[in-house]
């Protein structure tokens, strides 16, 4: 869930953690009452048509409310000043809670695959479903479609991978619906294997999601850098500031859907210390104005000096 960087300060610009905070909100609960309405739906009508996929996405659907909770939760952390435990913020209470929601959809996702493997081994078991479930899988389509693209196009203005993360794993519900749509046509065609079937894929599909998420939030837990595109950004911004001379060993790690960077910047080497001081400032301020940077730590060393001037390590013997 990585974002390309930005080609012009319009869409350099950043959203301040209550902006995010308001847009999750928003968006997550009109993705509850929609979860809630096909959940209920699928499951009741499910039943009475006997269709074991329909079902299935019932279930998938009412795990998207526990994944909408989490949201609500993280967001509602994340917000939070930052304070003498956590002095760069809770950021990462959004990068947690993708996590739980990729553990969340992998846990799903096995189950539907064995309640669907139950079903395929007893054949004589599944029985003909009713059209009426036909009709709902394709109002699901529908409703989880339009769910997705709402709710990627808020992710998309915040720049939120949490949020990213759950519109995603609507599309998936769309994507699931389709298959459990195809297993009904099949079904009602005189194929009734084909229901249970249509719910095993459903199973694999809502398992890989789960895995996707939950492995990219436990290496964004790892201190993983953000893409080189947008570190490259951040190194332009930087060296277009006036008075930096050069620019090298800019590391970044995210936090959350934020960034920390760490940045060596070079000053003519003939400044005194406060014009060095102000410079470095400028260089900061820049790149927290046109980036979604939560903060940078600048080390100024000395344009064009010997490798003398350095320690063991590499470093400038005197940093800001």
């Amino acid at each position: 869930m990585n974002f390309s960087a930005p080609d012009d300060d319009s869409e350099h610009a950043t959203h301040t953690v209550a902006e995010r905070a308001a847009a999750a909100s928003r968006s997550t609960w009109v993705s509850v009452i929609v979860n809630l309405l096909l959940s209920a739906t699928q499951i009741v009508v499910g039943v009475l048509a006997k269709s074991q996929g329909l079902i299935a996405d019932g279930i998938h659907s009412l795990s998207d409310l526990v994944a909408d909770f989490v949201v609500l939760f993280a967001s509602h952390h994340a917000k939070k000043d930052a304070d003498t435990d956590h002095p760069y913020g809770h950021q990462r209470f959004e990068t947690a809670a993708s996590l739980a929601l990729g553990v969340l959809l992998i846990a799903v996702g096995v189950g539907m695959v064995m309640s669907a493997l139950r079903k395929i081994e007893s054949p004589d078991s599944i029985a003909t479903a009713h059209t009426s479930a036909l009709w709902v899988a394709v109002a699901a389509i529908a409703s989880k479609e339009l769910l997705f693209r709402y709710m990627l196009k808020v992710a998309k203005a915040v720049k939120s991978g949490m949020l990213v993360a759950n519109a995603w794993h609507a599309r998936s519900d769309a994507a699931s619906s389709l298959v459990v749509a195809l297993g009904l046509i099949g079904n009602l065609a005189g194929y009734p294997l084909l229901d249970p079937i249509a719910a095993l894929i459903v199973g694999f599909m809502v398992g890989k999601m789960g895995w996707t998420f939950g492995w990219d939030a436990m290496h964004d837990l790892m201190d993983r850098a953000i893409n080189e595109e947008e570190v490259e950004a951040i190194r332009n911004t930087l060296i277009s500031t006036p008075g930096v001379a050069g620019v090298h060993d800019v590391r970044t790690r995210k936090m959350g859907d934020m960034v920390v960077v760490d940045a060596h910047i070079e000053v003519d080497a003939t400044l005194t210390v406060e014009a060095g001081h102000n410079i470095a400032v400028a260089a900061r301020q820049a790149v927290m104005q046109r980036h979604r940077v939560l903060n940078l730590m600048t080390h100024v060393d000395p344009a064009h000096r010997p490798d003398k001037d350095h320690d063991s390590s590499g470093n400038a013997t005197h940093a800001l």
